[in-house]
């Protein structure tokens, strides 16, 4: 009888033993796996960065100047117009409102008065008066402030990893500036 109730004392205090082992396990199990998407996402929206920068720059040397809203939404592949904020599905860190475009002159500084039109570039290219308007060059950028300074900050999205908010680089890409939105009327 003594050892009947001493085995029923004995199984009593194993009988939580399983929950909390699994508890254990289970934070330590489901840290790692937050942690790997988190550095997904992280590789994910930096990688963004740089394609967007290279999207905008394409879009830019072909299109006019007067179309850098349109310019911005098609870099962040939103090319509806609107009054909404476009940003990327699952980077909502870059909006369009973060793409920068600079229209450079041949010595890659902005150009200064700039063209009117894709016509006045074409004539100040050709004016030896005129160089510091000509624009020969498209600079488009992921970036806090016009002149491509200030990098996007990265939020993570689960706050177990507050260490994670950290600052994507500006991306910048410079391309040859193009049509710039000319086009021959028939």
């Amino acid at each position: 009888m003594a050892s009947e109730i001493r085995q029923a004392f004995s199984g009593n205090r194993q009988r939580g033993a399983t929950a909390v082992e699994f508890a254990i396990v289970a934070m330590l199990f489901f840290t790692i796996v937050f942690g790997i998407m988190e550095f997904g996402r992280v590789l994910y929206v930096w990688n963004t960065v740089q394609e967007v920068t290279r999207r905008a720059a394409r879009e830019a040397v072909v299109r006019g100047f007067a179309d850098a809203g349109q310019v911005s939404r098609a870099a962040v592949f939103n090319p509806e117009t609107g009054s909404g904020t476009a940003y990327l599905p699952a980077a909502k860190e870059i909006t369009a409102a973060d793409v920068r475009i600079n229209y450079l002159n041949e010595n890659l500084v902005v150009a200064d008065p700039m063209p009117l039109d894709p016509i006045d570039n074409i004539s100040a290219c050709m004016d030896v008066t005129r160089t510091a308007s000509c624009v020969r060059y498209v600079e488009a950028c992921v970036a806090t402030a016009g002149t491509c300074t200030g990098s996007i900050k990265y939020l993570p999205m689960v706050g177990l990893f507050p260490f994670l908010a950290i600052n994507i680089p500006v991306s910048s890409v410079i391309m040859p500036a193009e049509s710039l939105g000319f086009s021959v009327s028939p």
